[in-house]
């Protein structure tokens, strides 16, 4: 049999979330997601101390953080079904549990093989509680206005998280320990999973079939290209293993798609990408993320290695960006019913056009408050008003029964997004940096070129999520 019946109780209602509660429901969904974007790049700054204390190989050292994203990026699609499935709260408790004791085994890790494991099983958590965080959303606020800011707010902490994530591990790295990195989950994931328990409304289960060959092709598929993605970046593109997992995902997706059109109960039911706007929505979640990472990766190298700034510093360095993003998605409950998601996202999708090409122009005597602070702010605020609408023309309109299939399906294409675009830049920066070398320029300059070359790639991918733009209906004003 392709496809295995799971049999459900009859579903007993529960009685929706006080209206009182919503802000503490609220709070609690923005809290776990920003903890799982978090742990995407708040180890960054601590892993110098991490391979000096458990002496990691300089391979091993990158797997700590490959490790979560590939598990994560890779199991996305099945956890937002799991939740369609067997309940999103279940699924949300569940995930940030197994997050949460995967955090407090980290950071008593002893040993590489130990942290590795638990960052694997941190993923894991991560793809079970991710999707049902935004669907939870989506069912819990039912009323147009209060959903939309709702999900401004998630766009908001899922962008932002990368930069607050900087932060809170030079924070931590440089007060206390890199431990400390992993221990600040824990309070707030039993918080996060009592709250959840108690406030968070339960969405009905139902009878239905479970799409195995859809979640094996799709998880397989999704984590070979992730995970060519990522030795892409790390040896090149001419590596045969890296060939080999990118051939091997591509045919997984391929079969995958087929399943889906044959399936009665698809993991990803592809009628999500029947709607124009919903489609361009998911490839701007696509796009999106592979402009942003350069910004993240190649300017936190700059600012340490160039400008001699340091880990808490640079964390800090990033906070106007993280402020104006913020600032900026609690407009769109306002503005989006107002003008539409096409002139948002262009103006926000060109302001990042001006914010990369300000980046390229970066020298090695630039200094912060003149070469860095207006792509700062330019960045924030073209994230803000250019992606945080997608999250309400993907979710807002979406059956109530694909809700988690529909958020998973676009933290899928977010992951896969910033991971295959850190891969093609890393590419760009790794040859630019070796002319620079022969042509015998200092480390700092050969850095500032690689990282120049490869913002310039980036201006043309924010240049893309502008196209994509203008295919959105355009709305009158109401």
């Amino acid at each position: 049999m392709s496809e295995t019946t799971l049999p459900v109780d009859r579903p007993v209602a529960p009685p929706p979330a006080r209206v009182g509660n919503r802000g503490l429901v609220l709070a609690t969904l923005l809290t776990c997601q920003l903890m799982l974007i978090l742990d995407v790049t708040v180890m960054n700054v601590a892993l110098p101390r991490i391979q000096d204390d458990l002496r990691f190989t300089p391979t091993g050292l990158s797997w700590v953080m490959s490790g979560y994203t590939l598990v994560f990026g890779g199991l996305l699609l099945l956890g937002g079904r799991a939740g369609d499935v067997f309940g999103r709260r279940r699924m949300f408790v569940a995930g940030i549990t197994l997050f949460t004791v995967a955090s407090l085994a980290g950071g008593l890790a002893g040993s590489a093989e130990m942290l590795l494991a638990a960052r694997v099983a941190q993923g894991v958590g991560a793809a079970m509680a991710g999707p049902s965080t935004i669907a939870l959303i989506t069912t819990t606020f039912t009323e147009q206005h209060a959903r939309m800011r709702a999900l401004a707010l998630f766009s908001a902490m899922a962008s932002s998280g990368f930069a607050i994530g900087l932060i809170v591990g030079g924070l931590l790295t440089e007060w206390l320990s890199w431990r400390a990195v992993l221990f600040i989950n824990v309070p707030f994931g039993i918080a996060i999973a009592i709250l959840a328990v108690r406030l968070v409304p339960e969405t009905d289960r139902r009878r239905a079939r479970l799409d195995l060959p859809g979640a094996i092709t799709a998880t397989l598929g999704v984590g070979a290209l992730v995970y060519g993605f990522i030795r892409a970046a790390e040896v090149g593109w001419g590596d045969t293993v890296t060939l080999a997992a990118l051939a091997a995902g591509a045919a997984l997706i391929a079969a995958f798609v087929l399943i889906e059109l044959r399936a009665e109960a698809p993991i990803l039911p592809l009628r999500l990408l029947a709607d124009r706007d919903r489609a361009a929505a998911y490839v701007n979640f696509f796009l999106g993320p592979m402009a942003g990472m350069s910004m993240f990766f190649f300017l936190t190298q700059y600012l340490q290695d160039v400008r001699d700034f340091g880990a808490l510093t640079t964390g800090f360095a990033f906070l106007p960006m993280a402020g104006t993003l913020f600032a900026t998605s609690r407009l769109i409950p306002r503005l989006l019913p107002r003008f539409g998601p096409k002139p948002l996202s262009m103006f926000g999708s060109a302001l990042m056009v001006a914010g990369m090409l300000m980046l390229t122009q970066l020298t090695v005597d630039s200094t912060y408050p003149a070469g860095l602070l207006a792509p700062m702010i330019l960045m924030g605020g073209g994230m803000g008003l250019a992606f945080s609408p997608l999250n309400v023309i993907i979710m807002s309109t979406v059956p109530p029964a694909d809700a988690g299939a529909a958020g998973g399906a676009l933290q899928t294409m977010q992951q896969l997004g910033g991971t295959l675009g850190l891969a093609i830049l890393v590419t760009v920066f790794g040859s630019s940096s070796r002319a620079a070398t022969a042509a015998g320029q200092s480390p700092d300059q050969v850095l500032t070129t690689g990282a120049t070359d490869a913002f310039q790639v980036s201006v043309v991918i924010a240049a893309l999520s502008f196209l994509v733009a203008l295919t959105f209906r355009a709305r009158s004003r109401r």
